[in-house]
């Protein structure tokens, strides 16, 4: 092992579609490798929003530490970039304590951020261009920015949905700024090393399977009080405009909550639209490059996957040179 790689800190990533069972499996690795959790979740960072998060809880957590949940009001915003500059902050913290961060969640696009060190080249947030282009979505619609995006960068336009406005308006923002489609400039900061040595799995399990255990999570949801918690949120001044809001289980219950549709529509629209959600990281997920793929239908014992992921771990000198590994013997 050469200097620079002996100089890399030790990384594992735990990723998959929404209800793969992330989660307990997340817990039981930490507490086998020493490991300490970072959330890549872009919902479970709000304070309030437990239950259309399917946040975790302090007696899942069984005093496994978990880093980027609870952080955030419903009231302010959250994105890529400030995820990298929380994530990075509480890395450098988990490793100067000698343990093993375990970057946890479904956001791919954060965990790319955070794995390559993605240079976003973020431009004021005031920014006349970004005035304009957010105008034209208030009196033309998502879809007419959309349509623009396709016209001047398909690839981004592709991977970048019509109702992500703020995503939508960063691509035509940086396209309109520097003439460069930032598809192209993402791909070439992917392309960098990463600065860890890392390990990235990513659960999977056969598609009926996950949309099941997707509609009863929604029906679990509901069943711990769904309705009440966006009743609250709304009572708090919580509204669709705000990031918060757009997650799923929120936008929904709350058109049910300002009368645009019946609860029964509502979570119609939330167990369809989670499972279109659910494609598209297993989607994400296969274009990613150095994934380890742990398929749940082939081992569904936890215990067993723990261990695989600790053979792997095994054969890497930077875990095994890492303080963990000494202690275990």
């Amino acid at each position: 092992m050469d200097h620079l790689e002996r100089d890399r800190l030790p990384l594992i990533i735990l990723a998959g579609p929404t209800a793969a069972g992330k989660t307990s499996l997340s817990i039981r690795l930490a507490k086998a490798v020493g490991g300490e959790i970072i959330s890549a979740d872009s919902m479970q960072v709000y304070r309030h929003m437990d239950i259309g998060s399917a946040k975790v809880t302090a007696e899942e957590m069984d005093g496994v530490p978990h880093h980027l949940i609870d952080v955030l009001e419903p009231t302010e915003d959250f994105n890529v970039v400030i995820f990298q500059e929380l994530a990075k902050k509480a890395l450098g913290e988990i490793c100067s304590r000698g343990h093993i961060p375990i970057v946890v969640g479904g956001t791919g696009f954060y965990i790319q951020a955070l794995l390559y060190d993605i240079d976003f080249k973020e431009n004021p947030e005031e920014g006349c261009i970004r005035q304009e282009l957010e105008a034209l979505a208030r009196e033309k619609g998502n879809g007419y920015l959309h349509r623009l995006l396709e016209q001047v960068d398909p690839e981004s336009a592709k991977a970048i949905h019509g109702n992500n406005v703020k995503r939508v308006i960063r691509a035509l923002e940086y396209f309109r700024q520097t003439g460069e489609k930032i598809s192209v400039h993402n791909e070439e900061e992917r392309r960098k090393p990463s600065p860890y040595d890392f390990l990235y799995y990513v659960v999977r399990m056969e598609r009926s399977a996950l949309y099941a255990r997707i509609d009863r999570r929604v029906d679990q949801m509901l069943a711990q009080g769904l309705v009440e918690e966006v009743r609250r949120l709304k009572a708090m001044g919580c509204h669709r405009g705000m990031v918060s809001m757009q997650g799923l289980g929120y936008k929904e219950i709350l058109d049910y909550l300002d009368g645009r549709c019946t609860l029964e529509e509502a979570v119609y629209i939330l167990k369809r639209d989670t499972r279109h959600f659910a494609k598209r990281q297993i989607t994400w997920s296969k274009r990613e490059r150095d994934v380890r793929w742990l398929d749940r239908d082939k081992i569904w014992d936890e215990k067993e996957l723990v261990e695989h992921i600790l053979r792997e771990m095994s054969e890497n000198a930077s875990f095994t040179h890492h303080p963990f590994w000494s202690d275990r013997g």
